[in-house]
């Protein structure tokens, strides 16, 4: 006898645009990368708003005409940092948040309000976690390093994997050639992940992800 299985089914149209905010640190890569892809058509979404703890990022999103707030995020400061984010993702209407190297841990608090997260972690998860994780593979002599796009959980690092991108390292590599590497990992990692996300290829099905690429 066939059991009673209950789902939800949702339609989207093609032609609707999501509005993205895009959260960034010091580090340019993973924004200019995405702001590249958005202004040649290859990833069909508007990127409504940058937001950033540090003002180092100011000038990119005055060229590519990208609206910039800055709110500093620290321990001292980040309920009012987060409650000030949120009001700024409702007012710009945002459909997805992208953490492009924000390097700021993000409250449950701020996770459960809008839990639709993606987030660039510069190591192949599930290895490596934590804010050095380059320094930790040279250390161990690893041959392949990686970066690994996931959405946002509670548990840091630890949210469903989306895409994830690899390159090779060599004997002679030092830290610096890893770390130059994984940027290019982290590129293209993130890029693939948003566009699945955008394109609704991914379901999340306990705790995991199908990715119907």
């Amino acid at each position: 006898m066939a059991k009673n299985v209950r789902g939800k089914a949702k339609v989207y149209f093609s032609e609707e645009i999501p509005r993205v905010a895009i959260f960034v640190g010091k580090q340019s890569h993973c924004l200019l990368d995405l702001l590249w892809r958005v202004r040649s058509n290859e990833l069909p979404m508007k990127v409504a708003v940058v937001i950033s703890n540090h003002q180092d990022l100011k000038s990119v999103c005055k060229e590519f005409k990208v609206d910039f707030k800055f709110i500093p995020n620290n321990s001292t400061c980040k309920d009012n940092s987060e409650r000030m984010m949120l009001e700024i993702i409702k007012e710009y209407q945002v459909d997805l948040v992208v953490l492009g190297k924000y390097m700021q841990i993000l409250t449950g608090n701020f996770i459960k309000q809008f839990p639709s997260i993606i987030n660039i972690h510069h190591s192949f998860l599930p290895a490596f976690k934590g804010s050095h994780p380059y320094h930790q593979a040279w250390s161990r002599g690893v041959k392949i390093i990686g970066a690994t796009a996931h959405y946002v959980t509670e548990e840091l690092d630890d949210g469903p994997i989306i895409e994830q991108a690899i390159a090779h390292v060599g004997h002679r590599d030092e830290i610096a050639d890893l770390i130059r590497k994984g940027r290019d990992t982290e590129r293209i990692a993130l890029a693939a992940a948003v566009r699945l996300h955008i394109y609704h290829q991914v379901m999340v099905y306990r705790g995991r992800t199908v990715v119907f690429a």
